[in-house]
């Protein structure tokens, strides 16, 4: 069975996500940093979490080599954070100083919450690699509503009366 993509796409557009930065830094060089929209749980006992991420990502062999990886959910009103870490290449930390985590990796500060997470696991997924993480270490700040994608696009979540 054959899909048209862009239909696939348009319909996996339909399920809102949040939005997160995963971070490391490069033996040597400067940290990276990748915009995710597919990230989840995956246990609590150890505690796993989960990205997947492009074949094609510039990113992706400093993270199959990173000792430590960071990801960091990002707040409704960082959309611009999301956009210039979701581009393939550029400055994307000019201007921008990294927070550093426990274990080292980039984070960054402010968002929502924080996890930091050493290499558990990896899969193959198509044209994407699932990075699953143990995670060592992870903050929560109180304040802020999540960045949401949904129909290739930031939206905000309606606060919903109890």
């Amino acid at each position: 069975m054959t899909f048209d993509q862009r239909a696939f796409r348009d319909a996996l557009g339909r399920f809102p996500t949040g939005v997160v930065v995963v971070t490391a830094h490069a033996e040597g060089g400067d940290p990276v940093a990748i915009t995710v929209s597919s990230f989840n749980a995956v246990s609590l006992e150890p505690p796993l979490v989960l990205f997947s991420i492009s074949k094609a990502a510039i990113s992706l062999p400093v993270l199959l080599a990173a000792e430590h990886f960071g990801v960091s959910v990002l707040r409704h009103d960082q959309s611009e954070l999301s956009s210039r870490f979701a581009g393939r290449r550029g400055a994307k930390w000019a201007g921008l100083k990294p927070a550093r985590g426990i274990t080292g990796c980039p984070l960054i500060d402010p968002c929502l919450a924080v996890f930091e997470c050493a290499p558990h696991a990896v899969h193959e997924g198509g044209d994407h690699l699932i990075i699953v993480g143990r995670v060592l270490e992870f903050e929560t700040r109180p304040d802020g509503a999540p960045l949401v994608f949904f129909r290739g696009g930031y939206h905000a979540i309606a606060e919903h009366a109890a």
